[in-house]
């Protein structure tokens, strides 16, 4: 099992503090992000575009 650099853990903290305070938003059309999941997604999803050890999606 892959684990997670710390840029990722503190990534997703951002995000998650940022999804708590209401000010996290997604995509293009800015919507307000409420879910837990969706929070953790967005922030290993921008740990990824810097470069941080993170493991690759899932393919469908």
């Amino acid at each position: 099992m892959a684990k997670y650099g710390k840029k990722a853990s503190s990534s997703v903290k951002r995000a998650m503090h940022k999804m708590k305070k209401g000010t996290l938003r997604s995509g293009k059309s800015k919507k307000k992000v409420t879910s837990l999941k969706q929070a953790i997604a967005i922030g290993l999803s921008e740990a990824r575009k810097k470069g941080a050890k993170v493991p690759k999606k899932k393919k469908k």
